[in-house]
């Protein structure tokens, strides 16, 4: 209930934006769209242009936008744009549910945009309308889908332009200990962890806590549950929404999985149950099963841990993803299950209602939408195959032989969706390929550069 008293607290419908536009409190509405990298792409629009235009008509973008790199260039590869089709324009139509003003920025709004081709039908590959075609799926099946995300970051305090002049080496991090629930080392980073809880809360992102981490100046935000699409939204608008308090503020902050080799590694997990239609009962929980799971977890766990490998590129998208994936780290390294076990890619926690899959897989640096969708999506492949999880795990799942292993690197996670019938059987194949080739674009990338690492290891002595 305090929930969605904040939702209703902090969003706007069109007849308060109008007011607000009226009396010079907004002058300024961010009408924004998810690019494949988790980033928010759109316009900034005038207050009163938005009213007369963008609420009937939306906004138009280029196409490239949704097939490009992290550097927006234009890699060949993708079926739905290209040089030769000429990069013509979609559009960016508002989700009002999504409208809300953003109190760091000065008489701001903001609302979120679902890509439409010119006919008004949904863009496929959108990673917001790959997440809604499973939560689709999920409803057909009479599930009603609640999820929330843990993001943990590192505060820097070098600003974002100080960094780039350093070349990102010599960073300065909050502190100089283990940040790990420590109240007086985080009070060092406080006054801007205030600033983004205070913040989100105000522009309706609600924050249940914030906490100090396993590295140095490494802080975590657990984000309140809620349906997927909103908890989504949530997470998307945290990170981008951190990082502009951040560079307000004269420091940066990087949800990158691994900033470092010598720091502990950033997650993104994902907390994961399905409901009735009504969002009333959570049909996780039953009697008679020893770990107090219904059939319908079981499956849905089982599924988890069937595609686990497979989607991984949705989990950990990056080159540098992987390298947070270290024994003993916090982050798994094994595709294995338990209770309260934080060694194993999956925990089931919490009881009754709460009870619920955490999905340790994902690194901080995920396109939430793209995350959501790939763990709803297992997870109903699992329901409807009947996949079962197989026994728990005990003990140290670092350890662990003969259970499945998170992909080490970019090319085995590319190779895993390559030959998965299960991921086109989830997502389709048009999204696969799309996203296929996203991840080669990336790998590419990566291998024509010569590092920092290799001239050290090898200019005298190679």
């Amino acid at each position: 209930m305090a929930d969605s008293q904040s939702r209703q607290a902090s969003r706007l419908d069109l007849a308060q934006l109008r007011r607000l536009v009226e009396i010079g409190e907004i002058d300024t509405v961010i009408t924004a769209f998810a690019d494949m990298q988790g980033r928010l792409m759109g316009k900034r629009v005038s207050a009163e242009f938005f009213l007369e235009h963008v609420t009937e008509d939306g906004i138009h973008f280029c196409n490239y936008l949704l097939g490009t790199d992290m550097e927006m260039t234009c890699p060949p590869g993708f079926r739905l744009m290209s040089w030769e089709q000429g990069y013509g324009d979609w559009l960016a139509r508002p989700d009002w549910s999504t409208l809300r003003r953003i109190p760091w920025l000065e008489k701001t709004a903001l609302v979120l945009a679902d890509a439409e081709f010119e006919d008004g039908t949904p863009v496929p590959v959108a990673p917001r309308q790959v997440l809604r075609r499973q939560l689709e799926k999920a409803r057909a099946m009479g599930f009603t889908v609640m999820a929330a995300a843990e993001l943990e970051y590192y505060l820097i305090r070098d600003d974002y332009d100080t960094a780039r002049r350093k070349n990102y080496h010599g960073l300065e991090p909050y502190g100089w200990y283990n940040e790990d629930y420590h109240i007086l080392q985080g009070t060092r980073g406080e006054p801007i962890h205030r600033q983004i809880r205070l913040g989100m809360q105000a522009a309706g992102i609600p924050i249940e806590f914030t906490k100090g981490e396993a590295g140095v100046g490494q802080h975590e935000a657990n984000i309140r549950f809620a349906e997927a699409l909103e908890s989504a939204d949530r997470a998307i608008l945290f990170k981008h929404g951190a990082k502009e308090i951040a560079l307000r503020s004269g420091c940066s902050i990087t949800f990158m999985a691994k900033p470092d080799h010598t720091w502990t590694g950033s997650s993104g997990h994902l907390h994961l149950s399905l409901w009735d239609l009504a969002g009333s009962r959570n049909l996780f929980p039953a009697d008679g099963d020893p770990h107090g799971m219904s059939d319908i977890m079981r499956w849905f766990l089982g599924g988890l841990l069937a595609c686990a490998q497979d989607l991984s590129v949705f989990f950990a998208p990056n080159v540098n993803s992987y390298k947070r994936y270290a024994v003993a780290s916090w982050a798994p390294v094994n595709v294995a299950w338990a209770r309260d076990n934080r060694t194993c890619g999956f925990r089931i926690v919490g009881h009754g209602p709460s009870l619920r899959i955490e999905d340790r897989i994902p690194g901080a640096d995920i396109n939430p939408y793209l995350a959501f969708a790939a763990a709803i999506g297992a997870g109903l492949y699992g329901i409807e195959h009947k996949i079962d999880p197989g026994p728990e795990f005990h003990g140290n799942a670092y350890a662990a032989a003969k259970v499945p292993r998170v992909p080490r690197s970019l090319y085995e996670a590319i190779d895993r969706l390559e030959r998965s019938e299960a991921a086109r059987a989830i997502f389709g194949t048009e999204v696969v390929e799309h996203y296929l080739n996203a991840a080669r674009v990336e790998q590419q990338a990566y291998d024509a550069v010569v590092t920092c690492w290799e001239r050290e290891r090898y200019y005298e002595r190679g």
